[in-house]
């Protein structure tokens, strides 16, 4: 059997011999004929065939290098078995199997129950004090000859804003020198003192009859030092503040009673608040309020109630309140909105960072760590403190791990796995 065998390989074997020499052979008369075709080829023709040959050559080489340095080899993927769990409270519980938060980026802390005070949140804006404003209007008919202070200029007591042409106040300049020098004679004239009373008291009406027309003390001490009527009226800010709005421009002719400019001091404001009906029962006339404005986040500014209103607002169900506030500053303007905080008792509550609280649309979400890779996110009640903090009044209990930085990319998790 194995002689069998041995033989009948020696015979595969010269069979295959037999082969490759007519193989060699043909080739070798086929080469012959590619040759003598190829240098038959023009010149051009025979260029293009040997930059085809090294291009095909190049790419043969690429190949054979990237199988060699095996570029599309298999990357490992490492996976982690991720899971939700959605109670029926609407509570979300995420297992990250094999995850482990970054601390750098997500901190938590032991929530903490604190005694913080309860507030009520009263919207409102700001205007100025109508008690401490001044409106120069004209005493009589005349004409706008100069304006000193524009709209938004400060101003000082008796610092002049207007200056006014008027008949009226010249007439009333000539009866008062006329009878100051009737009171100066009969002064002399001890023989006709009987009616140096009469002139005094037409010399005190002459005088309160520029008072009446804007003219002050100056202006009067001034006229009768010096014996000259003034061509002009200049009328004077009674109080230290701004022009709030000027009515005139120069040149302007005005009648008695004409507003001419308003003046208000913006250190002196009041706050104008809504307290809705529930509420009501909670304000009371000299409470103190703390506002704060969006502009001044870190500011708070005292307010003091100084008016509630008898009725509600029919179209607002609201009660108008009014406050004095302190703006000794300057940095509140009118017609700012703010809110106003009211304390009306105590209670506790967990406090936590406003970046633990999570906020989609009206509802409150914070998350708490219950397992080194297992979070809980639930609703959460309570109301703002400061702008900073958060009072956690349902929801938190002392002892938990609430996250405090980190929440929202948390709760990006959350969503992603709930979709």
């Amino acid at each position: 059997m194995k002689d069998k065998i041995l033989s009948f390989l020696n015979s595969a074997l010269k069979l295959l011999k037999r082969i490759w020499v007519n193989l060699l052979h043909r080739a070798s008369i086929k080469e012959e004929e590619i040759r003598k075709s190829y240098w038959s080829l023009p010149a051009a023709s025979r260029a293009r065939i040997r930059l085809v040959a090294i291009c095909t050559s190049i790419l043969m080489l690429g190949i054979v290098i990237g199988l060699a340095v095996n570029v599309n080899r298999p990357v490992k993927l490492e996976k982690s078995d991720k899971s939700l769990k959605i109670e029926k409270t609407g509570t979300m519980e995420l297992r990250l199997q094999g995850v482990e938060l970054n601390p750098d980026i997500y901190i938590f802390q032991t929530a903490v129950r604190l005694p913080v005070p309860i507030e009520l949140n009263v919207p409102g804006r700001l205007a100025f004090n109508a008690e401490r404003s001044k409106v120069l209007s004209a005493r009589a008919p005349g004409r706008v000859e100069r304006i000193f202070a524009f709209d938004g200029a400060e101003v000082a007591v008796g610092s002049p804003v207007i200056e006014l042409y008027s008949p009226e106040f010249i007439s009333a300049q000539q009866e008062y020198l006329l009878s100051s020098k009737t009171a100066k004679v009969l002064e002399a004239n001890k023989a006709m003192s009987d009616l140096l009373g009469d002139a005094q008291i037409t010399q005190q009406a002459a005088a309160n009859r520029m008072r009446n027309l804007g003219a002050g003390e100056g202006d009067i001490k001034s006229l009768e030092r010096s014996g000259r009527t003034q061509a002009n009226l200049v009328m004077r800010s009674p109080l230290e503040g701004i022009v709030v709005k000027r009515a005139v421009e120069p040149g302007s002719i005005v009648n008695a009673g004409d507003v001419l400019v308003t003046l208000a001091n913006q250190k002196e404001l009041w706050f104008l608040g809504n307290i809705y009906e529930q509420d009501i029962r909670k304000i009371q006339k000299g409470q103190t309020m703390i506002l704060r404005s969006q502009s001044y986040p870190d500011k708070e500014f005292i307010a003091t109630a100084n008016y509630i209103a008898p009725v509600i607002d029919p179209e607002t169900h609201a009660l108008l309140i009014r406050c004095d506030v302190e703006n000794p500053d300057g940095f509140l303007r009118p017609d700012m909105y703010v809110n106003a905080r009211l304390k009306v008792g105590d209670a506790e509550a967990v406090v936590v960072p406003q970046s633990a609280i999570i906020r989609v649309r009206e509802v409150r979400y914070a998350i708490i760590k219950t397992a080194p890779d297992t979070f809980r996110r639930f609703v959460v009640k309570g109301y703002d403190l400061d702008g900073r903090r958060f009072a956690v009044t349902e929801g938190l209990e002392p002892g938990m791990q609430v996250l405090t930085d980190g929440a929202v990319l948390l709760n990006d998790r959350f969503a992603k796995q709930e979709e």
